[in-house]
């Protein structure tokens, strides 16, 4: 059976981050997946969307791939946007409550997802050097990327969907090293999928 997998590029320009980057890596997504099977379709945040239509290509999605830079410690504002449109579009298909109940208003907040079988990775591009995670003495204090988007993978669990292993391209300013970079996200990508 064949899977489909949506691309969403949640790059917003910036003076320093024109995109180029994250566009090139949403372009090697698509030709690995597309060469090994998967049907794909695309969103840049910064286009033109409607959110039902959005809400109906993650629907659509077997699996779902967020591309993104990393602003201040997190997604740009463009990014977090659409997130709140579309998933609150999504009321009722995406998701249809908090999973609590009446009887037991304490437990089972976040279990209320109807997105459950479908899986999503995070690819991000960072300013900060990879020496910068996992590192206790460091600033995210040992953490390593998932970590540091915890709030992130909380929204997608809510949903009811899967975590896979984030990928990441660091020091892609001061000490960009593109070339390894593609290398490297071709292979986690062949091995995912």
């Amino acid at each position: 059976m064949k899977k489909n997998v949506l691309l969403i590029n949640g790059h917003q320009y910036w003076e320093i981050s024109k995109g180029e980057l994250n566009k090139s890596l949403i372009e090697l997504a698509k030709k690995v997946l597309t060469q090994k099977g998967y049907s794909v379709k695309t969103t840049h945040v910064e286009d033109a969307y409607e959110p039902e239509k959005e809400v109906e290509k993650l629907m659509w999605a077997d699996f779902i791939i967020f591309q993104t830079p990393v602003y201040w410690f997190s997604i740009p504002w463009g990014f977090k946007k659409y997130i709140d449109e579309v998933y609150m579009a999504g009321y009722g298909i995406m998701f249809d409550d908090d999973g609590r109940t009446r009887s037991e208003p304490e437990k089972n907040y976040g279990t209320g997802g109807l997105m459950q079988g479908k899986k999503y990775m995070l690819s991000t591009t960072w300013n900060a050097p990879r020496g910068a995670f996992n590192n206790e003495s460091e600033i995210f204090e040992g953490k390593d990327v998932d970590d540091v988007f915890f709030y992130f993978h909380k929204a997608q669990q809510f949903v009811g969907m899967e975590h896979l292993p984030a990928f990441a391209c660091y020091d892609v300013l001061k000490n960009p090293n593109i070339e390894a970079d593609f290398k490297h996200y071709e292979e986690h990508l062949n091995t995912l999928f």
